[in-house]
């Protein structure tokens, strides 16, 4: 079994999160970044939410610098940051 993570790394922010979140399975790693959504960026538990996060998680470890999409030319028009 692979573990699973979720980068926060990878998406523009105003708090700039750092924070990267593994587990050994997709559901258990699904319900602690629904918690951390919820509480450090203020995202509201909704099936949509959780369907987005679902489609975040890669299998592995995250990786030690992660550069997030639009960070060199910006973010492109309608990408809403956490």
């Amino acid at each position: 079994m692979s573990r699973k993570y979720i980068d926060c790394r990878e998406f523009p922010s105003d708090t700039h999160c750092s924070v990267a979140i593994s587990a050994d399975s997709a559901d258990e790693l699904l319900e602690v970044a629904v918690q951390h959504a919820v509480s450090v960026h203020k995202h509201t538990d909704s099936p949509e939410l959780r369907s987005a996060i679902r489609g975040l998680i890669h299998e592995g470890m995250p990786p030690e610098v992660v550069v997030p999409p639009g960070a060199i030319t910006g973010a492109p028009e309608g990408v809403r940051t956490h």
